[in-house]
C-alpha cells in the first residue's frame, strides 16, 4: 500500500507492485489527511523477491528503477514503534512487507512487537487479515493482542460503519 502512496507523492517505485488505479485516491488522501498519514520514510529493496535475494536499505526517495521494495527499514520500524507506543487504539491491517521471506520480515517483526507492546501497556490492538494473523501467530504475539480476525478487508469495512452481510444475516433472525 505504501507504494502506491509514494507514486502519488511522485516517488519513484522501481520495479515495486503499485495499485495504479489508487494513485489518484492516495493523492488525494494525502492532501485531506495532511500530517496524519504516517508513511514509511526508508525501505528495504532487493533486484528479486527472494529468500537469498541480497538487499540494501535505501531513503524513500532514493529507489532505484529495478529496484523492488519488499520491507520497510529500521528508521521507519522506529518511527512506526513510537507511534504505536503513543496510540490508544491501533488498528493493524497488512504486514510491512514480504514478512514469510527473512531479508524481508524486519518491519512485520518490529511492528509486531510494537502492538503487541502497545497492549501490555493497555491500549487496544485490533489486527486484521490473514497474512497479519499468520505474521503474529509467527512471530509469537497473536495472543498479546486485544482482537485478531483472519478478514482484513471486512474488519477495515465493519470500523467504516459498512452494512457487513453475513453480520446483518445474524442480526435479522428472531
Amino acid at each position: 500500500m505504501a507504494n502506491t502512496f509514494f507514486r502519488a507523492l511522485g516517488l519513484q517505485t522501481g520495479a515495486s507492485l503499485v495499485e495504479e488505479d489508487r494513485v489518484d485516491v492516495a493523492r488525494e488522501t494525502l492532501q485531506r489527511a495532511g500530517d496524519k498519514i504516517v508513511l514509511p520514510v526508508d525501505c528495504v529493496v532487493a533486484d528479486e523477491i527472494a529468500p537469498t535475494a541480497p538487499t540494501r536499505v535505501v531513503s524513500r526517495d532514493a529507489v532505484e528503477a529495478h529496484d523492488r521494495i519488499a520491507d520497510v527499514g529500521p528508521a521507519t520500524r522506529d518511527l512506526f514503534a513510537r507511534e504505536i507506543g503513543s496510540a490508544a487504539t491501533v488498528v493493524w491491517n497488512g504486514p510491512m512487507g514480504v514478512f514469510e521471506m527473512e531479508p524481508f520480515a524486519g518491519g512485520t517483526v518490529a511492528v509486531a512487537h510494537a502492538a503487541a507492546a502497545a497492549c501490555d501497556r493497555g491500549s487496544t490492538v485490533v489486527l486484521g487479515g490473514g497474512d497479519s494473523a499468520a505474521a503474529a501467530e509467527q512471530i509469537g504475539v497473536a495472543d498479546r493482542l486485544t482482537h485478531v480476525s483472519t478478514g482484513g478487508g471486512a474488519s477495515l469495512e465493519f470500523l467504516a460503519g459498512a452494512d457487513l452481510p453475513g453480520v446483518s444475516s445474524l442480526s435479522d433472525r428472531s
